[in-house]
Formats: C-alpha cells, structure tokens, sequence
C-alpha cells in the first residue's frame, strides 16, 4: 500500500502567482504563510522545444533562463528563509523544506497534451511549445548545510515532498514524466549553494528512459523476465559491487560504470516511482540514502560534486517495464583530479572510465561512517 505522508502541507503563492509550498514536519507549529511582499511581475514565459532529426530527441530552448541568479555572495541567497530586511523566495523567516515554481523554468506554460510538432520552418525543423512543470526543493533553511547533513527525520521529510510532488505532477495533462534531482558543487555547475534539488515534469519521456525501456522490452521478449529486477539480483549475488544492503533497498557500484564515483540505489521491490513506495521503504530510504552520501564523501578529502536523480517509470507507459531506481554520480576520480566529458564521450558517446568498478565499490565499503 502507497505510504502516508508524514508531513503537514501547506499551500500558497508568491506575489507573481508562482506556487509555493511548505512541508513541514508533524509536531511543528501550525504555519500560516505570511505574504510575498516583493510585488514581482507576474511571470509570463514561453519555452521552445526543437526536434534533432539526426537522433530523434528535443532540444529545449529556454532563453529567459539566461537572466537566472548565478552564484550571488552568501547573504544574497534567494532560498534563505525572508528577514525583515531582505525578501526572499521563501517569505517566511524559516521552514523545514519548501517546494516552489522555479522562476527561471526550463518548461513553463499550461499543460496541454503531449508535444506536437509544428513544421512551420519547413519538415527539417520541427518545433513544438516546451510545456511543462520545473520546481525547486529546498532541503533546509540552513545556508550551510548539504543533504548529507541532514537527520533521518529531515531527509524523510524531504522524501515526501518528493512522493507528494511525483504524484501531484503526474496527474497533471501533458506530463509525461516526473524527474526529480539534485546538483551539488559548483564543478557540477550549480548557481545557488543553499542546499537544493529541482523535479522536472518533462512533456515527453526522456532519451536516457527511452533507451533503458527499449533495453528492457528487448529482454522481456527474449526471456520473460525484467531486466532490471534481473540485473539487481545479479548484482546481488556477484556481491563485490555492493556498497551497502539493508531490509528494504541494495546500493551499486554498476558493473558498467560510466563515472569514477557512481552509485545505483535500488529498491528490493520492483516499483515504478516514488509514489508506490510503502511507509517501511521510506523509512528505510531516509537512513540508506543519508549513508551512500556519507560514504561518498568520505571516499576523498575533496569535496563531492555529484548529481543524484531519481529514474523514475514514464506517467502513461511502460510502468510495468520500469524499476525506480537511483543513481549518484559524481566527477570526482581522486584527490585533486575531476573527469571532465572531452572527445570520446561528448561527441560520440562513447564512455571511458578511469576506475575499475570493482575498486571503487571497495573503497565505499571501507569508509567508516556513523549510523544515519
């Protein structure tokens, strides 16, 4: 059965009409929303998706995006909670976590069925409205902190915006599936370091998805079985990728990793999304997820740039095929040295990694980490 969430939801709107959300944790005071008093302009923007003939797949253009806030000093970060001198996206003075509207959104504008393309530039140049839903999850109101960092009870909290966002979105027309993700360092490319994920309601289902759903149709028909529930429990019996296993979730090293540090995170049960998970697997996750951070940053003395992104099943198809799942990813490939995409994997697609899967699961294992 679908977990109930353990948090008190609290809706509103920003002076431009944007959604806001609280989510605070039960036993916290009982919130209400103290007005945006900024007076933004009401947002009225369109996004532009374009069709790449040569793979099949859409490029977004979103030019608004170019005007986002880029790496402003500390005490001029747009996610702290408002003061009585500076407003912030956040207008209360604090929060456990917040989901909002993004302000500067890869997709924006009213759900309105999948994309169609329109070839008014010719059949060569095919162009459809980048409709969709881009939202900002704000982990904690301490400027300071990271994911990592926070207790079990917080990265729960946390998780059941994530449940709550993937079932809101996905009932939305015109979303065709709900990533949710954090970027972390600004090696990474991350222009606000307040700890922060974002969750995409993309208008079709992404190229990565659409490649791993073809794989494991292709295996389905070929042995009747599910390609990732099968990879999973092969990855369990080989066992010296194993990171770390508990009652409800195995976290991997892949066998084929394409990054020096990356992690698969999986659910024991074969389910399609965050949604379907039960009030034990989150549980369990909000300990696991907080343990694979730590281990991954203790690994080196640096600090850990990564992106974590959930893969999550299509909204309309193949849910059956589907396994959610996690990967952490991060450029970090030792003390001192990051792995930049050049040549081989940039242009052609072809992935070289520095480190042997194998080794890098070791080193996992042996970082001493304290129980989450």
């Amino acid at each position: 059965m679908p977990a109930v969430l353990r948090t008190r939801k609290t809706v509103t709107t920003l002076s431009d009409g944007r959604e806001l959300i609280y989510f605070d944790e039960i036993g916290a005071p009982p919130r209400t929303p103290l007005p945006d008093r900024r007076n933004l302009p009401s947002v009225d923007l369109t996004t532009q998706m374009r069709r790449d003939l040569l793979t099949g797949e859409w490029v977004t253009v979103a030019q608004h995006r170019q005007t986002r806030t880029y790496l402003p000093p500390d005490d001029e970060c747009p996610l702290d909670p408002s003061t009585e001198t500076r407003l912030t996206e956040i207008p209360d003075p604090s929060y456990d976590v917040v989901v909002f509207e993004n302000r500067f959104p890869s997709f924006a504008g009213l759900p309105g069925g999948e994309p169609v393309p329109s070839e008014a530039g010719g059949p060569m140049f095919s162009q459809a409205a980048g409709i969709g839903r881009c939202e900002v999850v704000c982990f904690t109101s301490d400027h300071d902190g990271a994911f990592s960092a926070l207790s079990p009870a917080r990265a729960r909290t946390v998780i059941d915006a994530w449940v709550d966002r993937t079932r809101e979105l996905s009932a939305r027309p015109g979303i065709e599936q709900v990533f949710v993700f954090e970027n972390r360092g600004r090696e990474i490319g991350v222009t606000l370091s307040h700890p922060h994920g974002q969750i995409y309601g993309y208008p079709y289902v992404t190229p990565r998805t659409t490649t791993m759903l073809a794989e494991a149709r292709a295996y389905r028909e070929r042995t009747g079985g599910n390609l990732f529930a099968d990879l999973l429990a092969a990855e369990i019996a080989a066992g010296e990728r194993i990171v770390t296993r508990s009652a409800h979730w195995t976290a991997f090293v892949p066998f084929a990793a394409r990054w020096p540090m990356e992690v698969h995170l999986y659910p024991n049960r074969q389910v399609p999304d965050l949604a379907a998970l039960d009030d034990a697997e989150l549980d369990d996750l909000s300990s696991v997820y907080l343990e694979i951070l730590r281990r991954m940053e203790g690994a080196y003395p640096d600090s850990l740039p990564y992106i974590a992104g959930w893969y999550q099943a299509p909204v309309h198809a193949d849910r059956d095929l589907a396994h959610l799942h996690l990967q952490v990813i991060s450029i970090r490939r030792a003390p001192g040295k990051l792995k930049y995409l050049a040549g081989s994997e940039s242009s052609m697609g072809a992935w070289i990694n520095d480190l042997m899967p194998e080794d890098v699961a070791a080193l996992l294992r042996s970082v001493s980490v304290p129980p989450a």
